[in-house]
């Protein structure tokens, strides 16, 4: 038998008519339209408040912030050298460490697998990483106070694999690097929250934002890697969905199923697989 998700001590058959959470029957809210946890009953709950005033600190995506700023340091010719970035850092600005974290596909082809994940830490040029640090502490401090940290890190990793699969897709001899690929997915991942429950973290919709974001990829489609941004969105997207029990449930409260599970593992086996079928292509 389920238990109440406030009181996991308490056996409960009732759930929200809105999120599906279990609910014992002191959080049960009587509405018009059923029984309601406290949260959709519009009490001023956690998931309720504006992002800036939740308790929860973001913690991981300050760690995701911090290990890319270093990572930058450590891998970037900061006084310049092996030719300009550019205006998003398409030109040689990495260090010999950089060039063997960033993603390309002859050398994910032989072996070197780390690549998928270490080329989302690794960014051209102090442009490039304002833009993606800017986005990660935007979307991903509202994003993880929301779901947690650890359905946050989750949406980041798969997306972020995703990303590397669709930049290999589309220019697998390309030297690709930046986290804008897991940073589409957490876009992908906030528009299925706010289409399954009118959830928008960021006060407004955040399918506006995304368009802005798409056509601004496509323009600038000679900087920009089409294929990590899409594969990205796409994986954010797939993520979410799955965590939010395949739109049965609630994202950010849904049961990590072994359903679920299985399809977390699916869609991480399934962008390494396809990322190692392109490399080197």
């Amino acid at each position: 038998m389920a238990t109440c998700y406030r009181h996991p001590d308490r056996e409960t058959n009732v759930s929200c008519s809105n999120c599906g959470r279990p609910i014992c029957p002191d959080c049960m809210r009587q509405t018009p339209v059923g029984v309601r946890c406290p949260e959709c009953a519009g009490q001023r709950a956690r998931s309720q408040l504006p992002a800036f005033m939740m308790a929860n600190e973001p913690r991981l995506t300050y760690g995701l912030i911090a290990a890319n700023v270093l990572l930058f340091i450590a891998t970037n010719n900061i006084n310049g050298g092996g030719g300009g970035g550019g205006l998003f850092g398409t030109g040689g600005q990495l260090n010999s460490l950089g060039l063997h974290l960033a993603l390309w596909g002859p050398a994910v082809h032989d072996g070197q697998y780390y690549r998928l994940v270490s080329s989302a830490f690794i960014h051209y040029g102090l442009l490039h990483l304002a833009f993606n640090m800017y986005a990660l502490y935007l979307l991903g401090s509202s994003l993880e106070r929301y779901v947690g940290s650890l359905r946050f890190g989750l949406i980041y990793l798969l997306s972020a694999l995703s990303g590397s699969f669709g930049a290999l897709l589309l220019s697998p001899n390309s030297l690709t690097a930046g986290a804008s690929g897991a940073i589409f997915g957490l876009m992908g991942a906030m528009l299925v929250l706010e289409r399954h429950r009118g959830v928008q973290l960021l006060g407004g919709s955040i399918g506006g934002l995304l368009v802005v974001n798409l056509i601004f990829t496509f323009a600038y489609s000679g900087s920009i890697s089409v294929g990590g941004h899409i594969g990205g969105l796409i994986g954010g997207v797939l993520t979410g969905v799955v965590l939010s029990g395949y739109g049965r449930g609630h994202l950010a409260h849904g049961r990590l199923t072994p359903s679920v599970a299985l399809g977390l593992m699916l869609i991480a086996t399934g962008t390494i697989a396809g990322s190692l079928a392109v490399a080197g292509g």
